[in-house]
């Protein structure tokens, strides 16, 4: 195929093409925990809100959200040697996604962000307080995946709402780790809680 030849473009074609970029600051996250995780919250009274767990606290964690990541993906390639004279082709055969991404999260003096999480986590290992944790032969039992996983999402917008956006689904999530988060006798900055979620693959959808 031939290069295309270069012609003239005005300022019109400029301000269609590339003087509206988009910008990183217009985002949503939104958590979902499964049934069984919300119930197992509510259990534990971890919650200032409504006095436990409610879809206000899904609308305080999405708000919370500082920093987020939209999730990438590469392809996993054979490599042939012998097809082609002195050349070496790479062929894909399978699409391999990241295996986590982290959110950042304002704490408010509540600390409701990290309990939330910390009681994602402890219902996945099925942890009890009352099951003397502090006990040498403390155990537990690990509760079945489908109970835990869930669907989580990104969405990316503008700021005039306008326009298509982007939706990341991330499918069978589930956080995995949490973060240290320092904190020292210097000058005071806001709490960061930092939460990595594993998941098995996402998908993009959009909307006009």
């Amino acid at each position: 195929m031939a290069t295309p030849k270069p012609r003239a473009r005005n300022v019109a074609d400029l301000k269609a093409n590339i003087l509206r970029p988009s910008l990183t600051s217009t985002y949503e996250c939104h958590f979902n925990p499964p049934p069984a995780v919300r119930s197992w919250m509510n259990s534990r009274r971890r919650f200032d809100i409504g006095g436990g767990y409610n879809y206000t606290m899904d609308e305080k964690v999405t708000l919370s959200c500082r920093e987020a990541a939209l999730p990438g993906s590469s392809l996993a390639t054979h490599t042939l040697d012998n097809d082609h004279t002195g050349v070496t082709e790479r062929h894909a055969y399978r699409r391999q996604y990241d295996t986590t991404s982290s959110f950042s999260f304002y704490v408010d003096e509540q600390y409701d962000i990290i309990n939330f999480f910390e009681n994602w986590i402890s219902f996945i290992v099925n942890e009890d307080g009352s099951r003397d944790a502090d006990r040498d032969n403390y155990n537990y039992r690990v509760n079945f995946p489908n109970e835990y996983k869930s669907e989580i999402f990104i969405r990316k917008f503008e700021r005039d709402y306008k326009g298509r956006d982007l939706q990341y689904k991330f499918v069978n999530a589930y956080p995995i780790s949490i973060n240290q988060m320092p904190v020292n006798y210097d000058a005071s900055q806001i709490l960061l809680c930092t939460v990595n979620f594993n998941f098995s693959r996402y998908i993009i959808s959009g909307e006009r």
